[in-house]
């Protein structure tokens, strides 16, 4: 596949290209162009121009070529799933879901960005009785939109649909290890009629690629999802120009499940949770904070839910979970693992990399609020550490202990607790009764402390990608 510059499909100026693996069976999926400083430069140009093209495109014709592209996506579905699926290792089940969203935040942007209102001031200031003054908001401009692997297609409609609806032209840096369906999507948007000035996507290195553009001066804002590392790598690349960021970034979110929860329940979202996309969620619980009463009987269903999982071919529908997106995720994860052993826990139960990709679900015991798993490392795998706690403050503590705060879950069937639990944890959202791998898109979603800045939902995201202008009609009432 190639990059897409100006509308034309194009391989990189020096014809390097990317191997595009799929991680279920290695075998070489397509290539795409390794784009260089070159390759950039000529996008950078062009959306620099579409910026003003779409901009000037009236909101109720930027709608109906964002609606027809829900259509498209509709159409294609089956195509983009099974691409998805091949290039990400996830199941053939969870790219579908992760396709029919695309839609529906496309369809939800849509909609808000035409009840996206302005302000008029009263005249309470003296000597203005004669003016009016109002509000309106106005496109940033040209923003980058930094795509991570685990969940592409989803990402890509938060980022894109927002900046696009509001009138900014995009240049999308899709992930290095399956950029593949990200491309497609993009092709389906270009036959709906968005200018082929207003959105670029470029393939390549992210190291290279992303410190480019996020340097530039022709770049008015990111949008990145990624790494805490990268995020602030990201911030200080961006600080020069003073351009806007938008981070969402790690995290290492707890589940508490108090003795009064339901167990059975805690133990489904906890699988449910840990095993989606084979835990390569920023989302998904890492840590299992669980009272000291019932954490044996916890751990114990754990160990029997999981090993009633189908863990194999994404393709196949009968598959419960897939693979990590390559052979070095699976060694790190391995890594992590072997080194919260070294510190104290036991491994109970998985612990092994299976055909290189694939990672048992992982049960650790033992686990203690200063090992580095419950703290600061974060495990993108399906691996279920278990702390105990005696106590609501102590369970507190050691969820707030970590440097991330994405979302938070408790399990309790007393809500004044869950309700003073939740108003005491430092992140950015909580799910009572689930695990916080919950994100419905109306949300304003983001992360406290080393998890982002900004936030991204249909309740929030159109504010952040646009900028307010007030125009002031001096002495007009004359």
């Amino acid at each position: 596949m190639k990059m897409i510059i100006n509308g034309q499909k194009r391989d990189s100026s020096n014809n390097r290209v990317v191997e595009i693996i799929n991680p279920f069976n290695q075998e070489l999926l397509d290539t795409v162009p390794s784009a260089t400083e070159e390759d950039l430069e000529l996008a950078l140009e062009h959306v620099s121009k579409g910026k003003r093209v779409w901009r000037e495109t009236p909101l109720y014709k930027r709608s109906k070529i964002l609606l027809q592209f829900t259509e498209k996506v509709r159409e294609h579905r089956e195509e983009l799933s099974v691409l998805l699926c091949k290039e990400t290792g996830k199941t053939i089940k969870e790219a579908m879901i992760e396709l029919n969203s695309v839609q529906y935040i496309f369809r939800s942007f849509i909609e808000q960005a035409n009840h996206l209102y302005g302000i008029t001031i009263p005249d309470s200031q003296p000597g203005g009785e004669k003016d009016i003054i109002f509000t309106r908001r106005e496109p940033l401009g040209v923003v980058v939109c930094i795509i991570p692997f685990n969940y592409p297609a989803l990402t890509y409609a938060y980022k894109v649909a927002p900046a696009l609806i509001t009138g900014n032209s995009v240049i999308i840096k899709p992930p290095s290890d399956n950029p593949m369906t990200l491309i497609r999507i993009t092709e389906l948007l270009l036959e709906c009629g968005v200018p082929e000035n207003a959105v670029q996507i470029v393939t390549g290195s992210g190291s290279v690629i992303g410190k480019y553009l996020v340097e530039s001066s022709k770049t008015d804002a990111v949008s990145l999802t990624g790494s805490t590392k990268v995020g602030i790598e990201t911030a200080k690349s961006a600080a020069g120009k003073l351009h806007r960021v938008f981070l969402e970034l790690g995290g290492n979110d707890a589940l508490i499940v108090f003795e009064d929860g339901d167990i059975e329940s805690a133990v489904k979202e906890a699988v449910i949770s840990r095993t989606m996309n084979a835990g390569q969620a920023c989302i998904a619980s890492k840590r299992f904070i669980v009272h000291n009463s019932i954490k044996d009987e916890f751990t114990r269903l754990l160990v029997e839910k999981l090993s009633t999982l189908t863990i194999g071919d994404p393709l196949n529908p009968k598959t419960d979970m897939g693979c990590l997106i390559n052979e070095n995720a699976a060694k790190e994860v391995k890594k992590q693992v072997d080194l919260t052993i070294k510190q104290g826990a036991n491994c109970i139960y998985g612990g092994n990399i299976l055909n290189k990709t694939f990672f048992q679900p992982t049960v650790l015991e033992g686990v203690t609020p200063d090992m580095d798993i419950a703290k600061d490392m974060e495990v993108f795998g399906p691996v279920f550490p278990i702390i105990g706690f005696d106590n609501e403050e102590e369970a507190i503590s050691i969820h707030n202990s970590s440097a991330y705060g994405l979302n938070g879950g408790i399990i309790t069937n007393d809500i004044n607790k869950a309700l003073r639990v939740a108003d005491k944890l430092e992140c950015g959202g909580v799910v009572i009764n689930g695990s916080g791998i919950y994100r419905h898109p109306d949300i304003a979603f983001g992360g406290y402390k080393m998890s982002g800045i900004g936030r991204e939902g249909v309740s929030a995201t159109l504010e952040e990608l646009t900028q307010v202008k007030t125009i002031v009609m001096k002495g007009i009432l004359k």
